[in-house]
């Protein structure tokens, strides 16, 4: 039995340690009922897909924190070509795909592929080495300390019930809010003379 979206996030959040969390699309809704650190940065982009490459980015920037990418199986098929990217920097990396077989936000439409397509084997094939598929919450649980840490970039693939009715969720705040927010938990406005 595949996982609720909730506790899947829920591991995420005990096991995160120190590393910036971006949840995207379908995760906003969620992810603020379980963490509010000034290191989540909830990223809606006008376009899907988006949040791979952003986390990479902040991966590099931030190697001592590392990064966590909530992403959604409709947002990663709109930017396959990350995984590529990903996989060619030894940066500290972690993207959680959370598959539930459905473009959740914009009204519940199948994801071409669902249930044939073989993330692992796309990450792997990409040439990302830590390549990692849970379908059950106990072995997400039992195991999660391990993934979440050691050298990035890491993929892991999270089968989770699709919630219907779903609509497009709002950051908890407006995203100047959070970029001021992220860039001074990070130390960053006193770099920067602000």
């Amino acid at each position: 039995m595949v996982m609720d979206l909730e506790d899947a996030l829920q591991v995420v959040a005990t096991n995160r340690g120190d590393q910036l969390v971006i949840p995207t699309m379908g995760a906003i809704g969620v992810w603020p009922k379980i963490s509010d650190r000034p290191t989540d940065f909830h990223y809606m982009p006008s376009s899907m897909g988006q949040g791979p490459s952003l986390g990479l980015g902040l991966a590099l920037a931030q190697p001592q924190r590392g990064v966590i990418v909530l992403c959604g199986d409709g947002s990663l098929l709109m930017n396959l070509g990350c995984l590529v990217t990903i996989a060619q920097y030894p940066a500290p990396l972690w993207l959680i795909l959370l598959d539930n077989g459905h473009y959740e936000i914009t009204g519940g439409q199948p994801v071409p592929g669902s249930g044939h397509t073989d993330y692992a084997a796309i990450a792997s094939g990409a040439g990302i080495r830590r390549v990692f598929m849970f379908d059950s919450i106990d072995a997400w649980r039992a195991q999660a300390g391990e993934v979440l840490s050691g050298n990035g970039p890491v993929f892991v693939w999270l089968k989770v019930q699709p919630r219907p009715d779903q609509r497009t969720p709002a950051p908890p705040r407006p995203m100047n809010d959070q970029i001021q927010r992220l860039r001074q938990s990070l130390g960053l406005n006193s770099l920067l003379g602000q």
